[in-house]
Order: structure tokens, then C-alpha cells, then sequence
């Protein structure tokens, strides 16, 4: 299959058509109207510092239903111990920072370069990105942050500064959006951790159908930010 280049043009090649490892395109923006309209098409931008903007949609894809949430009995005992308090969209800059910092501490490479803390701090403006923060008083140690579309939560990066922080967290918004009434959150990729959690791989194809279906539905989630 072609990797297609993007130009200003809002339009992106049917997910179909990317390659076998997931890859669909290259170029364009982030813009927030090109950024909406790839997730709207299950598609999203992946690449690192000095590489054109990727764009992605693989197959299979994991998701996770928020009904079929796995809680192990330790992290529920941590849960009611209270270690953390749990925050949405308080402090959205500083998750999306962290969520960088860590893996760079790691010695790890990241996607979440200047160019895309601007455009999803510019979504989060909007009330299309969301943070989820886990404090110990004031100091942040855990989180994660993703995009709410309709009755879909698609998931971008987590990190934690302390043990269990960023699961809690987690659990915390998984909770929130079964309450609000969303049906699927996009994990995008498998790992092992989100396996655990009971996230589970179904062919690209299903997961497109499922996402044309959800994205315009609405759900109890408040407009805007989610305080």
C-alpha cells in the first residue's frame, strides 16, 4: 500500500488503505480541524522529534469496553485507601508536560513534541482534550490525557511520579465515562499494561463501525472542560 502525502486540503485516504503496520499517511497539520477530523476516522498522529507529522490507523486495534474494566483487588484497596486525589482537566498542560518529561527521564523517545503539546493544549482549549490528574497534595504524580468524541474516549499517553498514580487515575476516568454513559475507549495500540486493565484487540474494520456509530452520539458528559 502507498503512504499518501496530505496537503492543506482537510481530507484524509480512507483508514483501509494503510499499511500493513498501521501507517496511512504523511504531512498536513495539527491543526484542531485536522486533528478532529482524524479521530472522527479512527486515524492519529504518531511521530517524533524531526519527522514529518505520521499519520496512523492500525489493525487490529485494542479497546476497552468501560463496562468490561478489570480492577485488580490490590489497586482497589489502594483506591479506598485514599493516596490520591483525582482531578479532570484541572491542570491539562502540565499532564501532557509530564507525560513527556517521564519518558525522556526514561531514556525513552517521544512523540509529544512542542509542536504536539501546542495543538492538543489548543484542543483541550476547546473542550475536545481531557486531563485526568492524580495529586499527593500538591504536587502532581500520575495522569493521562485523551480526546472526547461523542460516546468515544480515545486515549493518547499516561505517565505516574508515583506507584499506582496514573492506574488510579485511570480507573478513575473509566468509572467517570461508563457513568456518563460512553461505550468504548481507543487505546490505539496493545501493550501488555492496558491488557491487564481488560482492553482487548478486535479488527480495524469493527472498530470503524463501532467509532461512525458512537461519535455523534451524546452522553452525560459535561460540555466543555470537565471539572
Amino acid at each position: 500500500m502507498p503512504v499518501y502525502l496530505l496537503t492543506e486540503d482537510l481530507f484524509f485516504p480512507p483508514p483501509e488503505l494503510a499499511r500493513e503496520d498501521g501507517l496511512l499517511a504523511v504531512g498536513g497539520d495539527l491543526s484542531p480541524p485536522r486533528l478532529l477530523l482524524a479521530y472522527r476516522q479512527g486515524i492519529f498522529p504518531w511521530y517524533n522529534f524531526g519527522e514529518p507529522i505520521f499519520w496512523w490507523s492500525p489493525d487490529p486495534r485494542l479497546i476497552l469496553e468501560p463496562a468490561d474494566i478489570h480492577v485488580s483487588r490490590r489497586l482497589k484497596r489502594t483506591m479506598r485507601q485514599g493516596r490520591f486525589k483525582i482531578t479532570l482537566d484541572c491542570s491539562f498542560r502540565d499532564v501532557i508536560k509530564a507525560c513527556a518529561e517521564v519518558r525522556l527521564e526514561r531514556g525513552e523517545d517521544t512523540w509529544l513534541t512542542p509542536e504536539m503539546i501546542k495543538a492538543y493544549t489548543a484542543l483541550h482549549d476547546i473542550g475536545m482534550a481531557h486531563s485526568v490528574e492524580a495529586w499527593q497534595g500538591d504536587r502532581l504524580v500520575g495522569g493521562l490525557y485523551g480526546i472526547g468524541l461523542g460516546r468515544v474516549f480515545s486515549g493518547e499517553s499516561m505517565f505516574t511520579r508515583a506507584t499506582n498514580a496514573s492506574k488510579v487515575a485511570f480507573v478513575t476516568l473509566v468509572q467517570r465515562l461508563y457513568k456518563w454513559g460512553f461505550s468504548m475507549i481507543d487505546c490505539q495500540v496493545t501493550t501488555r499494561h492496558l491488557l491487564s486493565f481488560g482492553a482487548k484487540e478486535i479488527p480495524r474494520s469493527l472498530f470503524l463501525k463501532r467509532l461512525k456509530r458512537l461519535v455523534d452520539l451524546p452522553t452525560g458528559a459535561p460540555s466543555g472542560k470537565w471539572y
